[in-house]
């Protein structure tokens, strides 16, 4: 379904930390960067008025610019005019919000549409006296990330209350996964007014690069793709090497890698290699350029995604997108995304807090298995691709997201029959 131009409608985007102009690979830069620059390009590329909202961190920031494709980006001043780590930027919120309400007084948005739980605090105070419905995307949600952080996790600690609150007050709240909808209900938000949406990939970028592939005769290449953070799971990647012994192991994220050697958690990855004794077979990449990440992922045989836990998972469909199959554990979106058995394979979550020895855990088994067969891994992977042309290109989300607006602009209940699943 595309949208006419008698459907104009003026959005807001409210991204308090992730702003669409920021290089990718920061600390907090990453999917919702993306999702927020795809999303308002392809709003923009319908005829839609789209503005976003996003919190100014240099003072050498114009209060606006104009990207190419005409979306606004509106640098909000709430805070210090510097990087503050997302998770001590709630305190600014509710300049955020008033900043939000003033705009909005002269010329209110049709729909406003916060990306993260601190975007909807903002969102709905900015809202609230103007009649604006807001529909709330999370992105994560901090019982999750609780859950399986513990005593880790930064967050603050009203964030569970207040997403809790957000998903009461705002008009819909939409949702990457189905596993979100089984969370935010245990929240107590009625599941009638969410709609699943997933993120998306651009298949035009990622897309299979001929002569990427390794050379026969080669060691299996296996990729894994994501941030140098524990909870991506690249140790037991490598430990699962031990068993696997022909094949390599390359990791990419992370700093530059002039600077990789700085960043913790890659230290510790390759003391675990050391430890395993496939040091020589593990490389550390650090960051990989966006434009490089195609042939990179189409160089592989198979691509590992193994998180504890992940609220949507962007790099398995941009694997299937590249027609790499995927392995990936079975949490949060990649329950949508990878189908076992069709476009790659899922296996349990590592909990963090277990063994790294421990019984039953055969990863290993099913990469022996997978690479053994290069039948099945082509039809994997050509079923990947055909997967994301049909469910996950951004031409697709934006229609989900449209049939949202439209929705709570009628000022009724979206039909799910219409969400992407």
């Amino acid at each position: 379904m595309r949208y006419a131009p008698s459907s104009f409608c003026r959005v807001a985007l409210v991204s308090e930390h992730a702003s669409p102009l920021a290089e990718l690979g920061g600390p907090d830069a990453g999917g919702q960067n993306v999702y927020v620059a795809q999303l308002a390009e392809h709003l923009a590329r319908r005829g839609h008025e789209v503005t976003v909202y996003t919190r100014r961190d240099s003072p050498g920031l114009p209060d606006q610019v104009t990207t190419s494709g005409g979306v606004r980006v509106v640098h909000v001043p709430a805070g210090p005019a510097r990087p503050v780590p997302k998770d001590e930027l709630f305190p600014y919120m509710a300049e955020f919000g008033d900043f939000l309400a003033r705009q909005w007084r002269t010329r209110p948005p049709d729909v406003a549409h916060a990306h993260f739980w601190m975007s909807g605090t903002a969102a709905l105070a900015g809202a609230r006296e103007l009649g604006v419905p807001v529909v709330q995307t999370y992105h994560a949600l901090g019982t999750v990330k609780r859950r399986h952080q513990g005593a880790d996790d930064t967050s603050p600690p009203q964030r569970p209350a207040m997403e809790a609150m957000i998903g009461r007050e705002c008009r819909r709240v939409l949702a990457t996964c189905a596993d979100e909808v089984t969370e935010l209900t245990a929240m107590g938000v009625d599941p009638g007014r969410v709609s699943v949406v997933p993120c998306g990939v651009d298949p035009t970028h990622f897309a299979p690069v001929a002569g990427a592939a390794p050379r026969p005769g080669g060691p299996r290449r296996l990729l894994a793709v994501g941030r140098l953070v524990r909870r991506k799971g690249f140790d037991r990647a490598i430990r699962a090497l031990v068993d696997v012994p022909d094949a390599e192991l390359l990791i990419a994220g992370g700093p530059e890698a002039e600077l990789l050697f700085a960043e913790p958690e890659a230290e510790r990855l390759l003391k675990v290699a050391e430890e395993y004794r496939v040091a020589d077979r593990v490389t550390l990449l650090g960051a990989v350029h966006h434009a490089d990440m195609p042939r990179l992922m189409s160089s592989a045989d198979l691509v590992l995604s193994l998180p504890h836990y992940e609220p949507f998972g962007i790099v398995p469909i941009e694997a299937m997108a590249c027609r790499t199959p995927v392995l990936a554990t079975a949490v949060g979106g990649h329950l949508d995304t990878v189908l076992d058995g069709v476009t790659g394979a899922l296996v349990a979550p590592e909990e963090p807090e277990e063994p790294e020895e421990k019984d039953g855990d055969d990863l290993a088994g099913v990469v022996r298995a997978l690479l053994a067969d290069p039948e099945r891994l082509a039809r994997y992977g050509a079923a990947g691709r055909e997967r994301v042309l049909a469910r996950y290109t951004w031409d697709r989300v934006t229609d989900g997201v449209c049939r949202v607006y439209s929705a709570v602009r009628a000022d009724a209940a979206p039909s799910l029959s219409g969400a992407v699943r």
